[in-house]
């Protein structure tokens, strides 16, 4: 088990989804796509923003919400909207949460989110301004997921490169 699992609900953008895929495979994370994708998954854009870390990724296809709940219904699920009234930082992520997020354009439908209305979180921001980045809200909810489980499975100690002089 995965101690977070990223859902993408319909993404609209590759490159979003790629660096997202960067981001799952390098925090040990499983990726879940919901259809319809706004992108053919062989797009050299979702590919290159993903760069080599395919091989890593722990990656699995839903037709639609409704298939994703299915499987997963019973499991711990955050749905990520700026319309949510609750901080991200204020629940505790479970091993194995499922972290929700929508297309670029809309979001999670509103159905859906009222449906969940006490697991729908949100990243603060200035003002009124519409939303992040889909890839940059994916990082800061991954990494406060892992925060709180203590970085399980996570290099903390980090690799020094030194360069001597003249090299």
């Amino acid at each position: 088990m995965k101690n977070v699992n990223v859902v993408l609900l319909e993404p609209e953008i590759p490159e979003n989804t790629g660096n997202i895929s960067r981001t799952c495979a390098a925090t040990n994370s499983a990726l879940h796509l919901i259809r319809p994708l706004g992108f053919d998954t062989g797009n050299k854009r979702l590919k290159r923003a993903g760069l080599d870390y395919w091989q890593y990724l722990d990656l699995t296809y839903y037709d639609n919400w409704h298939s994703f709940e299915e499987a997963h219904g019973g499991s711990p699920i955050y749905f990520f909207s700026t319309k949510a009234k609750l901080c991200y930082t204020d629940v505790c992520y479970e091993k194995g949460s499922f972290l929700v997020f929508g297309k670029e354009t809309a979001g999670i439908p509103e159905e859906i989110l009222k449906a969940n209305e006490n697991r729908c979180v949100r990243i603060p921001m200035y003002s009124d301004l519409r939303s992040l980045n889909l890839s940059n809200s994916v990082a800061i909810a991954v990494y406060e997921a892992l925060r709180q489980q203590g970085f399980e499975k996570l290099n903390l100690k980090g690799k020094l490169f030194t360069k001597e002089v003249g090299e």
